[in-house]
């Protein structure tokens, strides 16, 4: 964080966080938790710092009721675990209401109903009269409240409910801040709202309601933050959500967004202190654990958030970083990345092969050349933003000339099927020349690409077993050009890992099979080629 944030930060009061994920979030599309990965998101949650963490209706199904069982038994947890459910039912008292007993039988410090604040809810949807729905929101808080528990009563619909009925949707608020709820929280369960109808009730509720204020909002309108944002500058002390905004339709309020600006924009503590750093952590967490692909282009934390592209951005931020970046990347956990590609100058040159630790300038003729190479190819379909490993390996070859770990001599693939089967077996045969020998391996694999991978790697572990530890981890493909049939030319990206780092190249052809093996190629050569960096040995043959 630079010394002016610094000086400016926790200026203000904090904001309380309450995260959602476990519920609202896993009612989005796509989005599933195991009980034990619910118990992982609870501890890295906990870990960074978040005060409360909803962990599911209890009323709903036999995982949730298992969850409140399970996360008692977690040690050192600072977090407050909350149970959520509903009003008691329109037909039964609240004391008999079974949905009100799971509450209570999650065993959790903190619960949080909901209640409707919409009329057209009231009338419509649960089909009782507006007496008898505020008798429900009231019978539940002050029943939760005599049995010891904290009450955060979340009024759904509420801007909805307030545009159709102001004084029916205040009388639900202030029934159910009378009744003990200690934080009321206005939620915009359709996510239409806009910011200054979200302040205008936030502030009208802080003086009508003697409980605490805090804010839901959905993104169905892309405003979810913007409104978190603005209630909380009307007055709100709390802020519901999700993380990366997972949720219903369109998702939830992202928690990590708004936890970034509350910070660094507006000055406002939400997480303790260094906890600010692990936001990119975090986010990919949940990611990881959802089994979802990180949002590249999620403001602050996405790959994209600090990538410069432009020649004239690139240029700039090599005098000063904050000419085209709104914070440091590093507040949040991120890092600034330099891209280069056919919209690229010589800055983004420069300063690439300064983060891959070369010294080059921008009047050395090496540059232009550089560059002229880099539009050419991506003139042919190469893409170097997503496979910098490529990217390394040209600058690399072009700076620092240095002798092939091996050379292909020939290589042969072939598919074999088998009447009548429903398989097919694919064969492939590499021929290499490596440190003056020759080595022919046959593979089989799962298709030619995986053939023709197994066999690449066969014929070099036994020159450089350290290869055992790399192994694929994604392969896309993307043909280039509509128009020219199955003639087009064809680009391949394949993502490789050791298990501790990964890394990603490209190979274009109109030949997939031979874009393939390009990627394939870079791939482990960059690999041997870090691997000899890192040790600082010459190269000897392996016996």
């Amino acid at each position: 964080m630079s010394s002016r944030q610094k000086a400016d930060h926790g200026s203000e009061a904090a904001v309380t966080i309450y995260d959602t994920t476990l519920r609202d979030g896993a009612q989005g599309e796509n989005v599933h938790f195991s009980l034990p990965e619910k118990l992982r998101i609870v501890q890295k949650l906990d870990e960074v710092g978040v005060p409360y963490i909803e962990g599911g209706w209890p009323g709903s199904n036999p995982k949730d009721l298992m969850f409140f069982q399970e996360v008692s038994r977690l040690s050192g947890r600072m977090s407050r675990i909350v149970a959520f459910g509903s009003t008691r039912r329109a037909s039964l008292s609240v004391e008999q209401d079974p949905q009100i007993r799971m509450l209570l039988d999650a065993g959790t410090e903190t619960v949080a109903v909901f209640g409707k604040t919409w009329l057209l809810h009231v009338r419509k949807v649960l089909r009782v009269t507006p007496e008898e729905n505020l008798a429900m929101i009231r019978d539940t808080v002050a029943f939760l409240k005599a049995c010891g528990k904290e009450v955060i009563y979340d009024a759904e619909h509420a801007f909805d409910g307030y545009q159709d009925d102001p004084q029916y949707a205040l009388d639900c608020l202030a029934v159910a801040s009378e009744a003990g709820a200690d934080w009321v929280v206005l939620c915009d369960t359709n996510g239409g709202s806009l910011p200054e109808r979200v302040a205008e009730l936030t502030r009208l509720t802080r003086q009508k309601v003697r409980s605490r204020v805090g804010i839901h909002t959905h993104n169905d309108g892309d405003l979810a933050v913007a409104n978190a944002l603005a209630a909380v500058q009307a007055g709100a002390t709390q802020v519901q959500g999700t993380i990366n905004g997972y949720g219903e339709r369109t998702g939830n309020c992202n928690l990590i967004s708004t936890i970034a600006n509350l910070e660094i924009k507006l000055n406002r503590r939400a997480l303790p202190p260094g906890a600010l750093a692990r936001l990119q952590e975090l986010s990919y967490f949940v990611d990881e654990i959802a089994n979802l692909a990180p949002n590249p282009r999620a403001p602050f934390v996405g790959r994209c958030a600090f990538a410069h592209k432009g020649g004239t951005h690139v240029n700039a931020i090599g005098k000063v970083f904050r000419s085209y970046e709104h914070i440091e990347p590093e507040i949040v956990g991120n890092r600034r990345r330099v891209l280069v590609g056919e919209l690229s100058g010589r800055s983004n040159i420069v300063l690439k092969a300064r983060e891959l630790g070369l010294v080059l300038r921008e009047d050395d003729p090496r540059t232009r050349e550089a560059l002229q190479q880099i539009k050419a190819m991506e003139g042919k379909g190469y893409e170097f933003e997503a496979a910098d490993a490529s990217f390394e390996l040209l600058l690399r070859r072009l700076l620092l000339p240095y002798p092939s770990f091996f050379q292909l001599v020939e290589y042969h693939v072939s598919i074999r099927s088998f009447p009548g089967k429903e398989y097919e077996v694919s064969e492939a045969t590499v021929k290499l020349s490596v440190k003056g020998r020759t080595v022919y391996t046959v593979a089989e694999g799962d298709g030619p690409i995986h053939a023709l991978d197994q066999a690449l790697r066969g014929g070099l572990e036994r020159f450089y077993p350290e290869l055992a530890r790399v192994g694929l981890r994604d392969y896309k493909v993307r043909i280039l050009g509509q128009m020219g049939g199955s003639g087009a030319a064809t680009r391949v990206l394949v993502e490789s890992s050791d298990g501790l780092t990964s890394w990603t190249t490209v190979g274009v052809s109109t030949n997939i099979v031979e874009a393939s093996w390009e990627a394939l190629v870079d791939s482990i050569e960059y690999w041997l080629l870090r691997l000899e960096r890192s040790s600082g040995a010459p190269r000897s043959p392996t016996s």
